[in-house]
């Protein structure tokens, strides 16, 4: 018999607007400092400069107000835990709209303006809401957990990108990407025998084997939330992580580099 699909687990809706909002004010607070010269920089996002990146994160975000505005679909068809697995099928209409939204607003100010003002105000629709997501139907509260894995990587994104930059990351958001992410590990993986431990904010179970019960597992992943998150999206190889003591791992069924990255 197939293992049981397993459940996302519940997020508070209330913690995760106030995450979003907060996240965003930092991502529009620190860019609004940026110079002409670092938002020509690159990114490790191949051949997106800062500038795109910038204006792809008011993309991400404003997302909600422009799903909010389609017909309501009759039901989801996404949960939470299937999200990350269907992004890829986007990434190149995603690139494209990128680079045509960067080109379009020159004045990032004013865009981050308009973006925050729609987006606040889409903050008020009720979570049961579902959205007409080109990834698929979600309901709004599902999706907003969503948004702060596009918040929180590419603010990490930003970050890697200007030397000196330090954009703060909102906790909620951050504990609410990285449990995302590690329980998408786990339905990717379904198991009992590897405990992937990303403190202080998630421990999953996954890997099919011997169960654990009792006592320290025989087989312990471990790294901080970041190097999850960058694990996770493919801005780290798993080679490289264990590499450069990024992450430790134990036991024989402790190798993760087949999994990931989750999200691409």
């Amino acid at each position: 018999m197939p293992p049981a699909k397993k459940r996302a687990r519940a997020y508070d809706s209330v913690k995760i607007r106030a995450a979003l909002k907060n996240q965003f004010g930092h991502v529009r607070e620190a860019v609004g400092t940026l110079t002409p010269e670092q938002l020509a920089l690159g990114t490790r996002l191949g051949d997106w400069t800062v500038r795109d990146l910038a204006a792809h994160i008011t993309m991400a975000v404003e997302t909600v107000s422009r799903n909010l505005a389609r017909d309501e679909p009759p039901a989801p068809e996404l949960t939470l835990l299937d999200w990350p697995f269907a992004t890829a099928a986007r990434a190149g209409d995603i690139a494209d709209g990128t680079r045509d939204l960067a080109a379009a607003h020159p004045d990032l100010d004013a865009l981050y303006a308009r973006t925050e003002e729609r987006f606040r105000a889409a903050l008020t629709a009720p979570g049961s809401r579902v959205l007409a997501a080109r990834t698929g139907a979600m309901t709004l509260s599902d999706y907003l957990v969503t948004r702060t894995v596009e918040l929180v990587v590419h603010t990490d994104d930003l970050n890697a990108a200007v030397p000196g930059l330090d954009v703060p990351y909102d906790r909620q958001a951050l504990a609410a990407c990285t449990r995302l992410l590690a329980d998408a590990l786990a339905s990717r993986a379904p198991g009992g025998s590897t405990e992937v431990r990303v403190p202080p904010f998630a421990v999953v179970q996954c890997v099919e084997g011997p169960k654990h019960t009792r006592g320290t597992p025989p087989n312990v992943v471990e790294t901080d939330p970041l190097t999850w998150i960058r694990l996770a999206t493919g801005r780290l190889t798993w080679e490289e992580a264990l590499h450069t003591a990024k992450v430790s791992a134990s036991g024989e069924r402790a190798d993760l580099g087949g999994l990931l990255p989750l999200m691409k």
